[in-house]
């Protein structure tokens, strides 16, 4: 048993069956938030510290101390210090007999010790597993936050927070873990939209560099062949009835033809042209949409770049940096043509179980926007719904839950959320998150730069803790402003002085 921090006293209506207080020892550490845990009986009460209060009989009474105040301190009349006390309010979790958790049906005894929670009753209580992955440590608690792979994945996670406060850091700290984990352990691939490109350092990492395989978005190449006029007509959801027919009409017989040798979207266009239709404007407006989709440079003829059956691998991280493209658009398109193929190999077995990490996720599944602005939402909600099914998972990254799509977040299973601050994003992920109770979303604004709460199907009770230091190359796009805006100066100088050189 731990060192005894107090004992539980009588209050009006406490100690009950979901609450107790107890009066602090002196030189005793209390924290709110704190795990605690009485014996009673042959169980154990097990309860946090909801709140920590300081009381003094000789202040309780407000007209008694403005009076004596006027004449002098109360401390100086009266043994005021020696009546003062400090009281922790217990919110009870339950009982634990025989090594199970049960409710709570008799409330502990006044007069009972009270000790900080034991480790393993903790870990326990909270659904650690020993082999899990390690975000960090419970707050208050000399205990390693083990988070399992299959619960913290299997029914997808959603990582939750306002702008610069840690949410790629988590992620980065996410994929340490996942890329150390060992054969043995089940080790799953790894796919990331990776949008400013901050998670490149896993590819310069003496640790990671050769699990790791950067892909940039300029280079992103797919045999026009493999793609199906389904494919197309989501990229283009604003065609009409006979433009989507002379589509799959164009596609079709380009396949009959040259599907052996391949074939490129230039052909498709020809295809397209030397079709006989009943109006001409069908067949002009399906072409001028089709130029537009040839100017994204990504469907080609025969390259493949990466190639989903051989880099798709157990234990490897597979990371598509967009920050090269400037396209909101075409950023959708290769998700949603991305997402798709993964999910369709995988529910084939023809890659293994993978999680699909997308950052800024309320720019690819966003909860209010016209059919032309959510091309990857659709593919981004069917694999929330059914891929933990076939071993594919999701991990939506975002600063503006409340644009994120509510169908993709409600089958999150597990939320860690970082600090938030705006109302309407509180809203959301409480309309969307059936672990967040009150208690738990008031705490969400106060939490600083590298804590987080962990609520949902990976841990059994809501858990504040403190994300671990990450042990991969870190590599920021972005300088600090003022060291920017003096490097801009610099070289505008120093370009000065060599063209008045060459004069």
């Amino acid at each position: 048993m731990e060192k005894q921090l107090g004992t539980i006293v009588a209050l009006e209506g406490s100690p009950s069956t979901s609450d107790f207080s107890f009066v602090i020892n002196s030189g005793a550490d209390v924290k709110k938030g704190q795990y605690v845990q009485v014996e009673s009986g042959k169980e154990l009460v097990f309860g946090f510290v909801a709140e920590i209060v300081r009381a003094n009989r000789y202040f309780e009474q407000a007209e008694s101390v403005a009076e004596y105040e006027k004449s002098g301190r109360i401390a100086d009349a009266f043994p005021s210090d020696g009546w003062e006390y400090v009281l922790a309010q217990v919110r009870i979790l339950g009982n634990r007999n025989e090594g199970k958790f049960v409710r709570t049906f008799t409330p502990p005894c006044p007069g009972a010790a009270v000790s900080n929670a034991d480790d393993d009753v903790l870990r326990d209580f909270l659904g650690f597993d020993a082999d899990g992955l390690h975000i960090g440590d419970i707050q208050h608690h000399d205990v390693a936050a083990n988070l399992s792979m299959t619960r913290l994945l299997q029914k997808h996670l959603a990582i939750l927070s306002m702008s610069g406060s840690g949410k790629s850091y988590l992620a980065s700290v996410l994929l340490e873990e996942l890329l150390n984990r060992k054969k043995e352990q089940g080790r799953i691939a790894v796919i990331v939209v990776d949008i400013h490109g901050e998670y490149n350092g896993f590819a310069q990492d003496d640790r990671y560099g050769h699990l790791t395989k950067v892909v940039e978005g300029s280079d992103i190449a797919v045999p026009f062949r493999k793609i199906a006029p389904e494919f197309v007509e989501e990229w283009l959801p604003n065609l009409s009835g006979p433009q989507r027919e002379l589509l799959r009409h164009a596609m079709h017989e380009l396949r009959k033809s040259k599907g052996k040798d391949g074939y490129s979207l230039k052909d498709l266009l020809a295809e397209v042209d030397a079709a006989p239709v009943a109006k001409e404007d069908t067949k002009k407006t399906l072409t001028r949409a089709l130029n537009e989709l040839r100017r994204y440079r990504f469907l080609s003829q025969g390259k493949e770049n990466p190639k989903l059956l051989s880099d798709i691998q157990p234990g490897k991280l597979l990371i598509l940096d967009f920050s090269s493209i400037d396209s909101l658009r075409k950023k959708q398109i290769l998700v949603a043509l991305l997402a798709r193929r993964l999910f369709s190999l995988r529910k084939k077995g023809r890659i293994p179980p993978f999680l699909l990490l997308i950052e800024e996720a309320h720019n690819f599944a966003r909860e209010k926007a016209e059919a032309h602005e959510a091309i990857s939402r659709s593919v981004i909600e069917t694999i929330a719904r059914e891929g933990r099914k076939f071993g594919a998972s999701l991990c939506l990254i975002s600063q503006r839950p409340v644009n994120l799509s509510t169908t993709a977040l409600s089958q999150c299973g597990t939320h860690i959320i970082l600090r938030i601050t705006n109302p309407n994003d509180l809203d959301h992920i409480q309309m969307s998150s059936e672990g967040i109770d009150a208690r738990v979303a008031k705490s969400i604004t106060g939490l600083k730069v590298g804590e987080a709460i962990i609520v949902g199907e990976a841990v059994n009770y809501p858990v504040f803790v403190s994300i671990r230091g990450r042990k991969s190359l870190k590599r920021e796009r972005g300088a600090p402003l003022a060291q920017q805006a003096l490097e801009y100066e610099t070289a505008k100088e120093n370009r000065g002085k060599q063209v008045e050189a060459f004069l």
